[in-house]
């Protein structure tokens, strides 16, 4: 057996410089047994902690040090904090280490270990501290080394069960916990909250919560909805409450991008009246592809903030129509296969389309450049061509008008071919078919 004890840390009090409110204990707890259930699906509460065994789970993240340093490297990036981790044979000695500041009760025998922990180290021995003290315990060993029976007579059996358990002498029995099939976290405001940008700091506990609970079932949103209700004293006209929806670029459950998300959303917003309560609630989860770890050390550049979220932070700045990138569309014409577009449309409604299985020029002329011929042969540069491969044959666009075209759509017969010109360039033409207005060969890319 390995179990592992998470201690959060105790919660901070707010400060006049930072109006924020302190995290619920309950809260933070249920948060950090969420996100634990990425680890292990035997992940349970256990008075003050979390407590998950993690022995099936230790060849799939790489040994026991490996899954130890990632539960520590995980955490801060998920917004959690723990003042402790610790782990042994047993959940129960794994929360007396935590507690104790040990970390690892797996180096010794077990036996060994928790004889020289201090009394408030389990909470049965502890209700007792008072009385066991004056008997001369100072340590759990003590306490063990007294005789069982007068022991028992004289504190109950919750002292001795508790030892027995830690050691691994008695069964533990948990309540294994399992995440909703739907997350909305609700939270009463302490203060009216007039300034749309104070609830950014309040919205932080329940964030932490949905990031948490994401972790736990390995997925990952595009959406997610901050819901607020005004307060009672409100004026007669201000309706109930409001909404904001938020939209991310691809599937996250990064804790810091949906932060500073938010936080440029709600810059822009004015409340219609203050704000008493807040609910965030997820959109549609989605199972979140997990990337494998780079072999090579990460470059200088790579600790900056990725292009997709400065991306979108640029698009809530300066509007999506002024943020434009291209995307692939479902097209068998070259100058039909991307498109620009708002950046904000990229989205949860982009297209995804695969790329051709022919080869593609790097480089796109626009129009195509009409080439020479003698003998019915493509000239290039007064140089015949040499036609590697082909024909590829496009038809497409008669269900498209342009009025500019002398048929009026834009229509296209035509036989693409893989060239090679005499000064070695490798050239895309193709030759149009069927076509009564242009006739003969024409250069459209080239290859770099």
């Amino acid at each position: 057996m390995h179990w592992l004890a998470l201690l959060p840390s105790p919660p901070q009090p707010s400060s006049d410089e930072s109006p924020t409110c302190s995290a619920d204990p309950e809260q933070s707890l249920q948060a950090l047994a969420w996100w634990a259930l990425q680890f292990s699906p035997k992940v349970a509460r256990l008075e003050e902690a979390v407590v998950l065994e993690v022995a099936a789970s230790l060849r799939l993240f790489g040994g026991a040090d490996a899954l130890h340093e990632r539960v520590l490297g995980t955490a801060g990036q998920a917004g959690l904090s723990l003042q402790a981790l610790a782990w042994a044979p047993t959940s129960l000695a794994a929360l007396a280490l935590a507690r104790a500041g040990v970390n690892n009760g797996l180096s010794r025998p077990i036996t060994q270990i928790i004889d020289g922990l201090p009394l408030h180290c389990l909470t049965a021995v502890q209700a007792q501290a008072a009385m066991l003290a004056r008997l001369g315990c100072r340590t759990l060993g003590d306490v063990r080394r007294l005789p069982r029976a007068g022991l028992s007579r004289r504190f109950g059996k919750a002292p001795l069960l508790a030892l027995d358990q830690a050691l691994g002498l008695q069964p533990e029995a948990h309540a294994w916990l399992q995440a909703p099939a739907e997350f909305e976290a609700r939270l009463e405001l302490p203060q009216r909250v007039e300034n749309a940008q104070l609830l950014l700091h309040y919205v932080r506990h329940l964030l932490l919560q949905l990031c948490a609970w994401l972790a736990g079932r390995h997925a990952g949103i595009q959406s997610l909805t901050l819901h607020w209700e005004h307060d009672a004293m409100r004026a007669r006209d201000v309706g109930s409450g409001g909404s904001l929806t938020i939209h991310t670029s691809h599937c996250t459950r990064d804790f810091g991008h949906l932060w500073r998300l938010l936080g440029e959303h709600l810059a822009q917003l004015t409340l219609a009246a203050p704000a008493g309560e807040i609910r965030l609630q997820a959109g549609a989860v989605m199972a979140l592809e997990e990337l494998s770890a780079s072999l090579l050390p990460a470059a200088p550049e790579q600790a900056h903030e990725p292009l997709a979220q400065l991306l979108e932070r640029l698009s809530v700045r300066l509007s999506p129509e002024r943020v434009r990138c291209g995307s692939l569309l479902e097209d068998h014409r070259l100058e039909a296969m991307q498109q620009w577009r708002a950046w904000a449309s990229n989205g949860p409604a982009a297209v995804s389309a695969q790329g051709s299985t022919y080869p593609q020029p790097t480089w796109l002329l626009s129009p195509p450049l009409r080439l020479s011929m003698r003998q019915d042969q493509p000239l290039y540069q007064h140089a015949p061509l040499q036609l590697l491969a082909g024909p590829q044959r496009v038809e497409g666009g008669w269900w498209q008008l342009d009025a500019a075209l002398p048929n009026g759509h834009a229509q296209q017969q035509r036989d693409y071919f893989l060239a090679l010109s005499a000064g070695h360039l490798v050239l895309w033409v193709f030759q149009q078919r069927l076509s009564e207005f242009e006739h003969g060969w024409f250069l459209h890319g080239v290859f770099a």
